[in-house]
This record gives structure tokens, C-alpha cells and sequence, in this order.
């Protein structure tokens, strides 16, 4: 199918047709001169003037279209268009004088009358037009025998002034339009290359804050182990307890040996180790490590895993958000809680899978938090923002002196569920909002998450006390307290008080 014609490539033959009709018009009028001077029909003198008027109407034309074709390519400044109406006069003086001179020039004319309504406004443009018509009639008339001059010679050039006069201002539409198509076009690809530019920055942003998160997460936490259980090694040495030390130095080697792999495997693919394992298996040694880590430093703090239900198999963005969730948390619990106990539980529901983190540590005011932006709070935002990219929800409760307990909610989301089994799995699910017996409560407002009264923290539905946590539950400001006890981590079987199934709320 052949292809078709494009506007600025009609433009360009247009162009190219009116200088070529221009230079074979004048070429046919210098023959024809010559050819006259030759046979003995006009004198040798006015011969060599209407030939040297030629030759410098000529090198004038082509001077001026040499200089437009120059700048509409870009390799002269705009500004030589200036002289365009100087040039077009003296090419009309030129052919004026040739015209009179001899009426072979006369149709010279037919390539001005496409100029002018191109190079001049439209009502000069109209008005020389209709100046070079009487100027074509008029050599007509002087140059042929008395009696001889007919209407046609007067009709036709007014016919083809008129049928120029239309294809020029067609030619100037046409041209119009190209301009502003090029001009959208470049102001397209202008936007293009800036909406490219902004997502490149998007995307690098996006990634840096990724590789942050992992390396907070990982790396970071690691690094904050090494550091309070070498500081552990240094006093057991001091007391010149070696065994004790020693058994913490190989903490430390394990831990290093476990970021190392990290840094490794950012290396290589920018993933985690970890995922190469089952999610629970993963959480467990989450756990296990934080508990040597403690005992190495001297915390004496007991970390507790358990899974609940039948938890699907989940992508490894989904993998990720719960082992980083377990990590971070776990690592503040060890740097900043002080306590001795935390129960970590990962749930699946028809619709949903959790994972709540729970600790009877020295807890904090999560208001007080907000309002001074501590630097403490950098895990807690990224992993904010780690949740909602996956679609999952983030509530954090505490109080002082009474724990705080962290909840992780991922929707499943037509994901159909297939059991995963791990370290601490059980075959009973609990309902919504219980956790493994013994641990401490939290009751999350807002969010998917509430417990049970399992410990001695639990306050009875029919207790004033637990009507006024009910009514505190609808503040929207911020997490609301909760009735815990820091003692709930030591409770035993024999002690809890019965088990009445909650609801986890989404």
C-alpha cells in the first residue's frame, strides 16, 4: 500500500514546484529573447540590457531563497528574515522592468503571484497581485501590433492571478497547520521526556526507601544485637567470667554470619534470605535468635511463636511485610521494652492474615510519640508505608508500664488458603481475637485486632472498668490505653482466668 503524502512533505514539494516553475519561466523568456536577437527582430543593445536584468533578477531570487531555505533548516538566525519584503521588491522591480521591456517575461509573473500572499499581509499581498495583473496586460498592449489586442489577453492573467491568489492562501494553511502540529509535537515529547525524567526520580525514590526499610530491618537491627551483646562480652570478661563470654562471642559470630548472608544476597538479587524459607519456619527463627540475642546480653527476655489456623500460602512481598514486621518489632522490644516476655502469633482467617507481636515490657504513650517525632519512630513509619503497599493495616497499642502489643492485618482477598505448618502450628483455630494462652493482651482500636481475657490484664465484659474501655475504643484520636499487667508474662495455666471468644474487628 503505498504511502501516503505527509503535510510538511507537500509543503516541501510545493516549495521546490514554485522555484522550479520561477527559474523555468525565466529560462524560457531569456531563450526566447536570444532566439529574437539571433533573427534580427530586436536591436543588440536592448538585447544585452534584458539579458543582464535577467541574470541579476536570477542571482536575486536565488539569493533570497538560498537564506530561507537556511533558516527553515535551522543553519541561520530567524532574524535574516527581516529583509524578505526588501528582497520581494527588488525581484518585482526587476521583473517590472523586464515585462516592459519584453512580453516573453510577462508570465514570469505566475511564481510572484504565489509569493506574495505568502511573504505579505492579505491585504498588501491583494493589492500588489492586482498592481502585477495590470502590469502583465500592460505589456500585452505595448507589445503588440495596434488592433491586435483581444479580451484574453487581459482574462487571462486575471484568471490566473486568481487561481494563484487561491493556491497560495491554501499553501499558508497547510502551512499553519504544520507549524502548530510541530509545535504539539514537540510539546508532547517535552512532557513525555519530563513524565520519564519524574518517574526515573520516582522509581530511585522508591527503591532507596525500599533498600532503607531492608536494611533497617536486617542489616541495622543485626548490627544493634552485635553491638549490646558485645558490650555483654566486655563486662563478663571484666568479671572474668570466660565461659560466659565466650558463649556470647558466638552469638555475635552467628548474628554477624546471618547479616552477612543479608548483605550477600542485597548483592546478588535484592532479596531476602529468609524467603527462601516457610513463612512460619522464618518467624520462628526470628524468634529464636531474638531470644539468644537477649540472653547473650543479659535481658533474660523468652520470645514465644505460634501459628493459628490455616495461613495460606502468600507472595513474597506479603512473606516479607510479616517476617520485617517480626523483626523490627522484636528488635525494639529487646532495645527498648525491658521486658521479659513476647508472644508472637501469626493467625489465618477465611479473609484475612495476622500477626500479632505482644510484650509486657515498660510500653509508651503512642500520643506522646507522635507529638515529639522521635527518631525511634523511623522502623515504625516505614513499616507503616511497607504495610500499606501490600494492602495490609498497621495498629500499634500501648501504655506506659503495661506492654504494647502490635498488629499486622493482611486481606486476603480471594487468596485461596492451603495449610502452611511451621514451628508452634496448632490444629485448633481460635476465634478472631484470641491469643495463645497466656500472653498479654491488647485490645488494638480501629483496626482488625482484639483479644481475649486470657491473663490477669483482662477486665470483665460486666465490670465498669470494662465499660469504660468499650466507650474509649470510638476516640479516633489515637490508640487507646489498655488495662494490662506486666506481670501477665509469668501467669500460669492454673491461674487464667476462662477464655470468652472475641471478635476481631476490621
Amino acid at each position: 500500500m503505498p504511502q501516503e503524502l505527509s503535510t510538511p512533505a507537500l509543503l516541501r514539494v510545493m516549495r521546490v514546484s514554485l522555484h522550479v516553475s520561477f527559474a523555468a519561466l525565466l529560462g524560457l523568456a531569456v531563450l526566447r529573447t536570444a532566439m529574437g536577437a539571433s533573427s534580427g527582430d530586436a536591436s543588440a543593445v536592448g538585447t544585452a540590457v534584458v539579458l543582464c536584468l535577467a541574470g541579476l533578477l536570477a542571482l536575486t531570487y536565488v539569493l533570497g531563497t538560498t537564506v530561507e531555505n537556511r533558516v527553515a533548516r535551522g543553519r541561520a538566525d530567524r532574524g535574516r528574515l527581516r529583509w524578505t519584503p526588501v528582497w520581494l521588491g527588488s525581484v518585482t522591480l526587476l521583473w517590472v522592468v523586464l515585462a516592459l521591456l519584453s512580453r516573453d517575461f510577462a508570465w514570469v509573473v505566475f511564481p510572484l503571484f504565489f509569493l506574495y500572499p505568502v511573504l505579505l499581509p492579505p491585504v498588501v499581498a491583494l493589492t500588489g497581485i492586482v498592481v502585477l495583473t495590470g502590469v502583465v496586460v500592460l505589456s500585452q498592449l505595448l507589445h503588440v501590433p495596434a488592433g491586435t489586442f483581444t479580451a484574453p489577453m487581459a482574462v487571462g492573467p486575471s484568471i490566473g492571478a486568481a487561481v494563484a491568489v487561491l493556491v497560495s492562501y491554501g499553501y499558508r494553511a497547510l502551512y499553519r497547520d504544520a507549524r502548530r502540529h510541530l509545535r504539539v509535537i514537540r510539546q508532547l515529547e517535552s512532557t513525555r521526556a519530563e513524565l520519564a525524567r519524574r518517574e526515573r526520580t520516582a522509581g530511585t525514590m522508591t527503591e532507596r526507601e525500599r533498600l532503607s526499610r531492608e536494611i533497617h530491618d536486617t542489616l541495622a537491627q543485626g548490627l544493634t544485637s552485635i553491638v549490646l551483646v558485645s558490650r555483654a562480652a566486655q563486662q563478663a570478661l571484666e568479671r572474668d567470667e570466660r565461659d560466659v563470654a565466650a558463649a556470647r562471642l558466638a552469638t555475635i559470630e552467628d548474628t554477624a554470619a546471618a547479616n552477612l548472608a543479608e548483605a550477600r544476597r542485597f548483592v546478588r538479587d535484592l532479596a531476602s534470605p529468609a524467603l527462601d524459607e516457610s513463612l512460619p519456619s522464618a518467624l520462628d527463627e526470628v524468634c529464636r535468635r531474638t531470644e539468644e540475642g537477649a540472653r547473650a546480653a543479659g535481658a533474660g527476655l523468652t520470645c514465644e511463636f505460634s501459628v493459628q489456623g490455616t495461613v495460606p500460602q502468600l507472595t513474597d512481598r506479603q512473606r516479607t511485610l510479616f517476617i520485617r514486621a517480626t523483626q523490627s518489632t522484636l528488635a525494639n522490644v529487646l532495645s527498648h521494652a525491658r521486658a521479659s516476655r513476647v508472644v508472637v502469633t501469626l493467625e489465618g482467617w477465611e479473609d484475612a492474615v495476622t500477626l500479632d507481636v505482644v510484650d509486657d515490657g515498660v510500653g509508651f504513650d503512642p500520643r506522646a510519640l507522635a507529638r515529639a517525632e522521635r527518631d525511634d519512630s523511623f522502623g515504625l513509619s516505614h513499616l507503616r508505608r511497607r504495610a500499606a503497599e501490600v494492602g495490609a493495616e498497621l495498629t500499634v497499642e500501648s501504655e506506659p508500664r503495661h506492654g504494647t502489643a502490635v498488629n499486622v492485618r493482611l486481606p486476603l482477598g480471594g487468596v485461596p488458603p492451603s495449610p502452611v505448618a511451621g514451628p508452634g502450628a496448632t490444629g485448633d483455630r481460635r476465634a478472631p481475637g484470641t491469643v495463645a494462652p497466656g500472653a498479654p493482651s491488647a485490645v488494638v482500636p480501629g483496626a482488625p485486632g482484639a483479644v481475649a481475657p486470657d491473663t490477669p490484664s483482662a477486665v470483665a465484659p460486666d465490670t465498669p472498668d470494662a465499660e469504660d474501655r468499650r466507650g474509649s475504643k470510638n476516640d479516633d484520636a489515637a490508640p487507646v490505653p489498655r488495662e494490662r499487667v506486666g506481670a501477665a508474662a509469668a501467669s500460669s495455666p492454673e491461674t487464667e482466668t476462662p477464655r470468652t471468644e472475641g471478635r476481631r474487628t476490621a
